[in-house]
């Protein structure tokens, strides 16, 4: 199956163009009882517990039209959330806080990822007090009050799901593996084209060498810091970097803001020469540099293993090895029998004398060495840089759609496992079905494609019904693929 199968089953779905803090389970409340913990309110929260219909502190009507996807890392408690309030549909965060004091208590008010929030529903708030809910840009968030005596009576702790099961996950449970797979390769192809469609727009503006320079460093930053790597990386071209005097990994740490934080006077012994090292050559081209303020970190509920500080260290690893890690990207280069695998051993290869040991700048140094870049980095790189850059040769296409079929998934994807509880609920076969990196990457496509431009819990999604349009699978006698047709010949009806 195609990519040009998929878009055209899309387009024909969209007529109109859219393409585009854990704590213990407590009991019930009850007048010689503490409050609930905050787990147990998200979890009766996401069970529909309160209902979906409430009055603001204003009067104004609310619906929930969508409950959204549980966040069990930091941020708002809900995403994807859409509420109607008075008559207007509002997209974005929900935040649950007992105490309507909370939000100021827990620093939301100054804090920009709680921009996006569109209801704040609380239980308790002060006798004969007006609080106000408002978020950094000064935006006053409508606020719902859950009378705390109508708090429900406890019940066995649910397992903590991160989205509903979807109306289309009934048909795709009936579905044979093939039919499938065959909607899963499709999207896959055409989430890779996608890519590499980016990849040439950002080349055409920066050269190649800049452009998969910046693309790794994003991929560094994984989810929650992937902005500010990138940030840097723009800041310090690769070209800058591997011709400064400074160096590249004393520029990275001074542009990032992280050798005149506090941090620097309470590392231990070994992170202080380390710093030092890199201030005696940072200090001297600092001016040049200071114009602009640091990225913004993330450093709240980051693992160890993709601190900043560690991230930082691989980027400047990556420029010290530039020449034998650009080659790599090449489908005729090294290990052009197998395209990813020598990307993947340059990454998985590269050493730090202070990382190979560190998590981050403020902690002492552990005893057995770390995975400067691992495998589960490594595939998101191939995913998202590697493959999209060789599928733009033609001649390579094929090899390349091999390599990355084959291709396995390191770890549990957070974005994938979401759109798989997402489409195909309790099939007894979903967790095969998220083995492969493409099938992790189609997973992806189609939440983005249809789950995440969806606000009313699936009532108007198009895609339940459209599933049936989605051609039987059949098996190409030259390929173990399942395929089907080139270009669909009749367009879907809505």
């Amino acid at each position: 199956m195609t990519a040009a199968a998929y878009r055209a089953w899309h387009a024909a779905i969209f007529a109109d163009g859219r393409f585009r803090e854990e704590e213990e389970w407590l009991p019930g409340l009850t007048p010689d009882r503490p409050r609930p913990s905050e787990a147990e309110l998200q979890s009766r929260w996401f069970a529909g517990e309160f209902g979906r219909s409430f009055v603001t502190t204003c009067g104004r009507p609310v619906e929930i039209v969508q409950i959204g996807t549980w966040n069990h890392g930091p941020g708002p408690d809900f995403s994807e959330v859409a509420v109607r309030v008075d008559g207007r549909l509002w997209t974005g965060f929900l935040e649950l806080d007992w105490d309507v004091r909370d939000w100021e208590r827990h620093g939301h008010a100054e804090n920009p990822a709680y921009e996006r929030v569109v209801l704040h529903v609380f239980f308790e708030q002060p006798a004969a007090a007006v609080m106000f809910t408002r978020t950094a840009g000064h935006r006053e968030v409508a606020q719902v009050r859950i009378d705390a005596k109508a708090f429900p009576p406890a019940g066995p702790p649910p397992p903590p799901a991160e989205a509903r099961c979807g109306a289309c996950s009934f048909p795709l449970r009936e579905w044979p593996v093939a039919r499938v797979e065959s909607l899963l390769a499709a999207a896959a192809r055409q989430r890779l084209e996608r890519k590499a469609r980016r990849l040439e727009r950002l080349a055409a503006l920066h050269g190649w060498d800049q452009a998969l320079f910046q693309e790794l460093a994003a991929a560094l930053g994984y989810r929650r810091n992937q902005g500010a790597m990138m940030m840097l990386a723009q800041r310090l071209p690769l070209k800058l970097l591997a011709t400064h005097p400074a160096g590249a990994e004393a520029l990275l740490f001074g542009a990032a803001g992280f050798l005149e934080s506090p941090l620097c006077d309470q590392a231990p012994p070994e992170s202080k020469q380390y710093l030092r090292e890199l201030w005696e050559q940072w200090w001297k081209h600092r001016a040049e540099f200071c114009a602009v303020a640091p990225p913004q970190w993330c450093l709240a509920g980051t693992r160890p293993q993709n601190h900043p500080h560690r991230r930082l260290g691989a980027l400047a690893r990556i420029v010290r090895q530039w020449k034998k890690i650009r080659p790599a990207f090449e489908p005729d280069g090294p290990g052009a029998g197998s395209i990813g695998h020598a990307l993947a051993d340059a990454l998985t290869g590269l050493r730090h004398p202070h990382w190979d040991r560190h998590f981050t700048l403020g902690r002492a140094p552990v005893a057995a060495p770390l995975a400067l870049i691992g495998a589960a980095r490594v595939a998101d790189i191939l995913a998202n840089l590697a493959f999209p850059y060789a599928s733009r040769h033609p001649e390579s296409g094929n090899a390349v759609w091999a390599a990355y079929h084959a291709w396995p998934a390191a770890l549990e994807n957070e974005k994938s496992r979401r759109a798989a509880l997402r489409l195909f609920g309790r099939r007894a076969d979903a967790a095969a079905l998220q083995k492969k990196l493409y099938q992790q990457q189609a997973l992806i496509q189609i939440y983005e494609d249809f789950c995440l431009r969806d606000s009313s819990d699936c009532a108007e999604c198009r895609f339940p019904a459209q599933l049936a349009r989605w051609p039987e699978a059949r098996t190409d006698p030259e390929s173990a693929e399942p395929t089907g047709p080139e270009v669909l010949q009749k367009p879907f009806g809505n």
